[in-house]
């Protein structure tokens, strides 16, 4: 079984249907009962995360029933194994609620995020935003747009600019001491800060220009598979802390998301001194 590059529309309307049903009815009114903590008082999954990703999982296996279809909530319960995505001919891995603590906190910064996958290799993705009922998405080769009521507008990165002059997110607070601290003191350096606790939003302000970096510490596949295709068809540039490139593989070894090569080892040059 093989993606189809034409169905990328089809896969933003079922994430748009998930969020419909499953997400949005669900802001701002849920129980106590309907948040459970995972792993931190800050990892939290919600009765939204869970049945959203049950409803894509669903549809998606309706139309494909061959491929692997990965969400993180199944991951995190111990019914799915990441190994499955390294040689798949297709699959799909799901974010149904990406931003589950600002979800759960009443806060309108959250995402539904998927990428698709054939022999190991990003070939889509996908970033919807239940709040603004739009898209941003990308085919590998063929550029990044945003989508909205059938509108397609090009995706391009910021232009390079001095450090000093960046604006940029930092998630210092999954490092390991004493880099921590290094990290978070050397953002100062930098123009301005933004920490949305949502990657599906902060990759939105780097593929459309609004913003110039992003350094993640934990790399899981339904956090940056999307966002990272798409800012590269966007025109920018990531790699991971040691330079090498991120693959769907990669759960740590850290993220650096830059307009270019050159910001890239001008942005570590800066966090790391």
């Amino acid at each position: 079984m093989t993606f189809n590059e034409n169905e990328i529309d089809w896969l933003a309307g079922v994430l748009a249907d998930a969020a419909k049903a499953e997400i949005m009815p669900r802001f701002r009114k849920l129980d106590a009962g309907d948040i459970k903590q995972k792993t931190t008082a800050y990892d939290l999954v919600t009765e939204a995360d869970i049945n959203a990703e049950k409803y894509i999982t669903r549809v998606l296996s309706e139309k494909y029933p061959d491929a692997i279809v990965l969400g993180e909530e199944a991951v995190s319960a111990g019914t799915a194994q990441l190994e499955s995505l390294h040689d798949a001919d297709l699959a799909f891995v799901i974010d149904p609620v990406d931003g589950t603590y600002n979800f759960a906190s009443g806060v309108p910064l959250f995402g539904v995020m998927m990428s698709v996958l054939a022999k190991g290799e990003t070939v889509a993705g996908i970033i919807y935003d239940p709040m603004g009922q739009d898209y941003i998405m990308a085919v590998r080769g063929g550029g990044a747009y945003h989508v909205q009521a059938g509108h397609h507008r090009a995706l391009k990165v910021a232009a390079a600019k001095d450090v000093s002059q960046m604006l940029g997110s930092v998630s210092w607070q999954y490092m390991q001491e004493p880099l921590r601290s290094k990290i978070a003191g050397n953002q100062a350096k930098f123009m301005s800060q933004i920490g949305y606790r949502c990657a599906a939003h902060e990759y939105r302000l780097l593929a459309d220009g609004h913003a110039h970096f992003a350094v993640y510490n934990k790399l899981m596949p339904w956090d940056h598979l999307a966002g990272s295709l798409i800012h590269a068809e966007a025109g920018g540039y990531a790699a991971r802390f040691d330079g090498s490139n991120y693959l769907p593989q990669h759960v740590d070894g850290g993220l650096i998301v830059a307009p270019d090569q050159e910001s890239w080892h001008a942005i570590k040059a800066t966090l790391w001194s």
